[in-house]
Parts: structure tokens; C-alpha cells; sequence
């Protein structure tokens, strides 16, 4: 069967499985600020950001797995991902409020960044990741519709206060890379991983 479980809550990500044609379970990850989160999202002290999304990627499929079985859920492979905007050599994560939201999108405007997507895949006993790196361009915004998208209330919870597959998609002027891995989950490259864990999407 092919059917796998999410270490992530975005739908997003399990959208884009489903279309793959995989079966997923959802394994939530502790993410409630009042108590010990499962995963320190904060980047180390000059992290290279490929090293830096690749290290959340494996640490959310290594405690996604934790979880699985102390739930005594059934053996079965487990996917974790993170993705994040990269602007200037600076990680764009989630905005932490609206006013966050609006400084990266004015740093983005008119200008050219990086999306890195991270895809790991574990069955518990080996660990296989590979990252999707799509550059995309947005065109000029000028501050009233940055404030009406911000008001849409997209921007929040999205790397790099956007999401593409939108209202957000209107601000992006060229798009070099993967539409899918920019949305949060590359098909090519997670297609790849998880047929070496006997899960064929075709």
C-alpha cells in the first residue's frame, strides 16, 4: 500500500501527496508555545541555510518517528520537510506577526530570492533527504497591496510571509525551479525518495 505518515500539519504538503497518489497519516509534532516545543525552529549562530534546512527536515522525520511508535502506531515510513525563503544569505522563516510579514516583503520587492526545500524520508532505521532550491523574482509592490495581503491573512504561517499558490502568486514575476517545492513539498525530488522505500507514486 502506498501509504506513509506526515510529520507536518500543512495542507499544503498533504495535498500535493494525495495528488501523488500516496495515503497519508498525520503525526503532529508539539508546536504550542506553552509547552516544550518538539523542534527549536531558531537557526544556530551563523547557519548556512542549506545546512540549516536540511538539519530541521531530518529532526522533524527522526521525532515524527519517535512519535509514531510511542503511540504504538503501525511500522511505516515517515516524511518530514521544511522549507524557507532565503534572501541576501538571511533565512526568511514564518513571519512572527503582520508587522514581520511587511518587512519581508518589502525586502522582497522587486528583487530575486531563494526558496530551499528540504524532503526527508526515514523508515527508523535509515534516513534519506534531498533539497529543492527554485530561485523566483517578484515584481515592484508598492505598500497598499502589501498591507491588503497582509490583511488577507495568507502571509502568516507561510516561509517568507507568501504563499505562491495564492493570492501571494500575483507578486511573483519569474519563477526558476520547482512551483511544487516552493509550495512546501517537491514532487520530483520526494517522488525520488520514497520509491527507495518501496512506495511507488506511478
Amino acid at each position: 500500500m502506498n501509504e506513509i505518515y506526515l510529520a507536518s500539519k500543512s495542507p499544503r504538503r498533504l495535498e500535493l501527496l494525495q495528488q501523488m497518489g500516496i495515503a497519508c497519516k498525520t503525526v503532529l509534532l508539539r508546536e504550542d508555545n506553552n509547552r516544550t516545543r518538539d523542534v527549536d525552529e531558531t537557526p544556530l549562530a551563523s547557519e548556512n541555510p542549506f545546512i540549516y534546512v536540511e538539519r530541521m527536515a531530518k529532526m522533524k522525520a527522526e521525532i515524527g518517528v519517535l512519535r509514531a511508535r510511542q503511540r504504538a502506531l503501525p511500522s511505516m515510513p515517515l516524511l518530514g520537510a521544511d522549507t524557507i525563503v532565503v534572501f541576501n544569505g538571511t533565512i526568511f522563516g514564518k513571519p512572527a506577526d503582520a508587522a514581520d510579514a511587511k518587512r519581508m516583503l518589502k525586502l522582497l520587492s522587486g528583487t530575486r530570492h531563494e526558496v530551499l526545500t528540504c524532503v526527508a524520508v526515514t523508515d527508523g532505521k535509515q534516513m534519506l533527504h534531498d533539497t529543492c532550491v527554485s530561485r523566483v523574482r517578484f515584481r515592484d509592490l508598492v505598500e497598499s497591496e502589501i498591507d491588503a495581503y497582509i490583511a488577507s491573512g495568507e502571509p502568516m504561517g507561510k516561509a517568507g510571509a507568501y504563499a505562491i499558490q495564492g493570492l501571494g502568486g500575483i507578486f511573483v514575476e519569474r519563477l526558476e525551479g520547482s512551483y511544487s517545492g516552493v509550495m512546501g513539498l517537491p514532487l520530483f525530488e520526494t517522488s525520488m525518495l520514497l520509491s527507495r522505500f518501496g512506495i511507488k507514486v506511478l
